[in-house]
Parts: structure tokens; C-alpha cells; sequence
């Protein structure tokens, strides 16, 4: 441990200028998690998009998405729950994610971030994380079909909030409540992948039943 000799500088007269809050360098693993899920979040909004306006210009057009009754994105894309506030709700994703995408550039390069700016992010992903719950009660006990572009929003969003909110609450490490929520965070995640997919084979064990 090594300890700062006192500086013999004299002191500056008046207050002392105060600099601008310190960045927050993330580290690797979690940059590359951000990048990642903000890349496959994207392509999967910009795929739906196109898919979308593919099926404005033919009503005939089978979506690439729609493999069989239940895994269905055309099923999913005619519905209100598609368009909440009356645009496609991919067009949501695609400015949402390249947020995340910029982020995760700039997180894998080691550029410091504010730490408000990450308490941002955390807030809006928890909201997006709302939403994912909402379109996947939606899909499975009202529309009763999937769209597989969706799972994988599903699928990133959760464990992204996860990240990004250890990075934006960091400094409240001090708290029990907090460590344990940490320490415990991917464990807490694959349960919620598996009550999903439990959730999934019971609703549609009608259909899962007939392939075996």
C-alpha cells in the first residue's frame, strides 16, 4: 500500500475549481454483453420492420418468421399489441437499440461514460423490460402466437437490464440488498428464462404435442 506524500504546492487562492464528475469505464465482459445484445436487438427491430412493410404493400405476404401456426410473426404483426401507439412497434426497437449499440461501441473502447447517463439507460431498459413482459403475456394468453424476431428482444432485454443496471447502481454496493441482488443477478435471469419457457410449453403444448 503506498501512501501520497503531502503536496508542498501553496494553496490556490479562493475555492477550488471542481471538475466534471468522473467517467465510468465498464468492464469488458459487460461492454461486450451491451454490444451484443444492442447488435442482435437491432437487427432483429430492422428485420421486423421490413417484414412489416412487406406485409402493408401484399396483405398475401408470408413473413420469413412464420414457420408454422405457433411461431408466427404475421399472426403476431396484424394485431393492436403490434402497433401500441400506432406505429410498429419494431420502430421502437431500432432507435432504442442504436442507442445500445453507440453505447457498447463506446463502452468496448474504454471511453468513461457519466454515471447518469448509464442511471438513464437503466431506467429505459427497465421500461422496455416492461414492455417485453407485456407483449409476451400479450402473445401467449391473447394472441396465441409467437414471433420469433420478438423472442429475441425478449431475450437480450432482460439480461441487458441486468448489465446495465450493475454498471448505473454500482455506488450503492455498500447496501446488503444490493449485493445480494448482484451476486445472485444470472441465476435470478435463468429463472426467468426458464418460467418463460415452461410458460410457452404449457400454452402451447397443443401443437409441441403433436411433433413428438
Amino acid at each position: 500500500m503506498t501512501v501520497e506524500a503531502p503536496s508542498t504546492a501553496p494553496a490556490a487562492d479562493g475555492p477550488a475549481e471542481q471538475g466534471p464528475p468522473a467517467g465510468v469505464t465498464v468492464p469488458r465482459p459487460s461492454a461486450w454483453w451491451v454490444l451484443i445484445a444492442g447488435v442482435l436487438g437491432l437487427a432483429s427491430a430492422l428485420t421486423l420492420t421490413i417484414e412489416k412493410v412487406e406485409l402493408l404493400k401484399d396483405s398475401s405476404y408470408t413473413p420469413t418468421c412464420s414457420i408454422n401456426p405457433v411461431l408466427s410473426c404475421g399472426s403476431v404483426m396484424v394485431t393492436p399489441q403490434a402497433s401500441v401507439f400506432g406505429f410498429p412497434n419494431p420502430l421502437i426497437g431500432i432507435v432504442a437499440f442504436s442507442v445500445v449499440v453507440v453505447t457498447g461501441v463506446l463502452a468496448v473502447s474504454r471511453v468513461a461514460l457519466p454515471r447518469w447517463y448509464w442511471v438513464g439507460l437503466a431506467v429505459a431498459t427497465l421500461l422496455g423490460a416492461a414492455g417485453v413482459h407485456w407483449l409476451i403475456f400479450q402473445s401467449l394468453y391473447r394472441i396465441g402466437a409467437l414471433c420469433p424476431y420478438c423472442m429475441v428482444v425478449w431475450a437480450v432485454t432482460i439480461p441487458l437490464l441486468a448489465v446495465v443496471s450493475s454498471v448505473a447502481l454500482q455506488p450503492l454496493g455498500k447496501y446488503t440488498a444490493a449485493r445480494v441482488a448482484y451476486r445472485w443477478r444470472w441465476s435470478l435471469i435463468a429463472v426467468w428464462f426458464v418460467a418463460v419457457i415452461f410458460a410457452i410449453l404449457v400454452q402451447f403444448w397443443y401443437y409441441w404435442s403433436t411433433l413428438i
